[in-house]
């Protein structure tokens, strides 16, 4: 398994598989769940995780067309969010992650079978979002440890 972090360049790889981490990360504030995933999935051969939570990321950056570091991050995470294999889309307790639940709706407009969706208890929209998850049909979960075993069903 190989994870690449924004903005890493992934597409010269041969992967078997990708898979997108969409999901909390609120401004740095949200537990690392991608290291959850990544550490349960560390044994597969020829899978690329896409993550989009920088090592180098500055909240000082201006969300603005005009700010390259920013547009370069945001086209990172649609060109994998639109590429993957697979993506998950994870909602931790206490967050609101307004940027994931925009990749979940187009996600789960343009390819709702390829979606994995956990929505713990305390995540301030869990009914939405398991409602819709399920509407379009795709995989709903709620808990982490649940993610990393239907993505071993479908990699291994």
């Amino acid at each position: 398994m190989l994870e690449v972090k924004a903005p890493g360049n992934w597409e010269h790889y041969d992967p078997a598989c990708t898979v997108f981490l969409s999901g909390s990360i609120d401004m740095g504030d949200a537990p690392d769940w991608q290291a959850i995933i990544s550490d349960g999935l560390s044994d597969i051969d020829k899978l690329i995780l896409l993550n989009p939570r920088r090592d180098d990321w500055d909240s000082s950056w201006v969300q603005s067309f005009e700010d390259a570091r920013f547009v370069e991050q945001v086209e990172w995470e649609l060109n994998a969010l639109d590429k993957a294999d697979y993506c998950v889309h994870y909602f931790a307790p206490g967050g609101t992650a307004p940027i994931s639940l925009l990749e979940l709706g187009l996600r789960l407009y343009l390819y709702p079978k390829r979606s994995i969706v956990c929505a713990p208890e305390g995540f301030w929209r869990k009914g939405n979002v398991e409602i819709t998850s399920r509407y379009y049909g795709a995989t709903y979960v709620q808990d982490i440890q649940s993610v990393v075993e239907i993505l071993k069903s479908k990699l291994v």
